[in-house]
């Protein structure tokens, strides 16, 4: 039985302000980046670094996210819109954020961050590399119930009829209207993989799972860089397989390669060298900060 899409992405409206569940994935996401991040500073997992110190990180990491995510969406996805009308940029309102762009962003705050501090990057890329897929979990979840960045057609009974994709005549129909037709049956064909629930539990939960895993033992420097890499790039890779690439993109080449594709290899080429070279590097060693 298909399931037809009727939520509503405002979750509470108070006057003229709409919150949107979009943006309390966001602050989940943060929220328990920022537990999750406390237990493995009060653990020693970033030696001389207390949770003020994280705290600060954590915030500069957000305003990475941010700003990294939305230019990356402009220059990737939205470049030609970007040359016609370069206020889209700060229209971060309007949706539009890129995961890679998001990442570059965050490494660029940690960066600086491990700059101030005198911690080599690595490690601090290390310690966050754990507490970044609940976030990127959440943001699935926030795709899916905004009914945005869904799937390819799918003959599953599995499959989602969203209201804003193609539904052929019935395109643009009242939802009164659509439910009859969903209960008749006539909206079957229409069904769409929902393809953001996929990205949710691999590169949420299953990376989350892999990595805390992974890091709760002490790891040579840039085995957890390297995997958080590894396993993003290939999750990526082989959901955009069932994902509708973008209008105005379409596939890049061979009939299938996706933008999205594009932008992974690089990380699993990265994840496989850094997973490689993490075998002559020290092993950072847990060391509490009293106090912390």
């Amino acid at each position: 039985m298909t399931v037809l899409h009727q939520i509503d992405p405002v979750a509470l409206q108070v006057g003229p302000v709409s919150i949107h569940w979009y943006g309390i994935m966001y602050l989940l996401g943060f929220g328990l980046a920022w537990w999750l991040g406390v237990r493995r500073i009060r653990a020693g997992r970033l030696p001389a670094v207390t949770e003020h110190g994280y705290s600060d990180l954590l915030f500069y990491g957000m305003i990475g996210v941010v700003l990294g995510g939305r230019l990356g969406y402009v220059l990737f996805y939205g470049f030609d819109d970007l040359v016609q009308n370069p206020l889209m940029l700060v229209r971060i309102w309007e949706g539009g954020m890129s995961f890679h762009g998001g990442l570059l962003g965050v490494l660029v705050a940690c960066l600086w961050w491990a700059r101030r501090h005198r911690i080599h990057f690595f490690d601090v890329v290390d310690f966050i590399a754990p507490l970044v897929p609940p976030g990127l979990g959440f943001g699935r979840l926030g795709n899916y119930i905004g009914g945005e960045l869904w799937g390819k057609v799918t003959a599953g009974n599995w499959g989602v009829v969203f209201r804003n994709s193609d539904l052929g005549p019935y395109t643009g129909a009242p939802m009164e209207r659509l439910r009859e037709l969903h209960a008749s049956g006539a909206l079957d064909a229409f069904a769409r993989h929902p393809s953001q629930l996929y990205q949710a539990a691999l590169e949420g939960l299953a990376m989350f799972a892999l990595l805390w895993w992974f890091s709760s033992k002490p790891r040579p420097r840039y085995a957890v860089s390297g995997l958080f890499a590894l396993l993003y790039g290939v999750f990526r890779f082989i959901v955009e397989f069932v994902r509708e690439p973008d209008a105005h993109l379409g596939y890049l080449a061979f009939g299938w390669l996706t933008m999205g594709q594009v932008l992974s290899l690089p990380l699993i080429a990265l994840g496989l060298f850094w997973l490689w070279y993490s075998r002559r590097t020290p092993v950072l060693q847990p060391r509490p900060v009293p106090g912390a």
